[in-house]
């Protein structure tokens, strides 16, 4: 089975945080990760903010950019989602970076998986897609 990653969980990763552990223990499921492509951009811009507060050094941050994408089985071009993230976005008045995730959940009809409390309690009235908490 395939599942979707949010940037909450691959930050997971790389960074130690709350439930981490069970973040690796996800990748090394042998689950095939997918994520819209712009997991890339939101996973590299939390790295560079864990840089800046001391959390990670330069070399951690970039080893984590440059394995990031192996860890996917597949990444979506957002190009192909964004009209559906923005129709998300608007309906459930959620952000847009989000709704990539949301827009590529449904359209492959694959489960979510996130770290990312207000989003999951925003899908459990969103039954349309289905999501897990990691």
């Amino acid at each position: 089975m395939s599942l979707i990653v949010d940037a909450s969980v691959a930050v997971k990763w790389f960074a130690a945080e709350e439930n981490s552990d069970r973040a690796r223990a996800l990748f090394a499921s042998g689950e095939a990760l997918v994520a819209p492509d712009l997991v890339l951009a939101e996973v590299s811009n939390v790295m560079w903010k864990k840089l800046r507060h001391g959390v990670l050094l330069p070399d951690q941050v970039k080893m984590a950019i440059r394995r990031l994408p192996q860890y996917f089985e597949q990444l979506t071009p957002i190009g192909e989602l964004v009209e559906r993230a923005s129709e998300l976005a608007v309906a459930l008045d959620h952000p847009v970076y989000d709704c990539f995730y949301l827009a590529l959940a449904e359209r492959e009809r694959l489960p979510l998986v996130s770290a990312d409390g207000r989003l999951l309690a925003l899908l459990s009235r969103h039954k349309r897609i289905e999501a897990r908490r990691l």
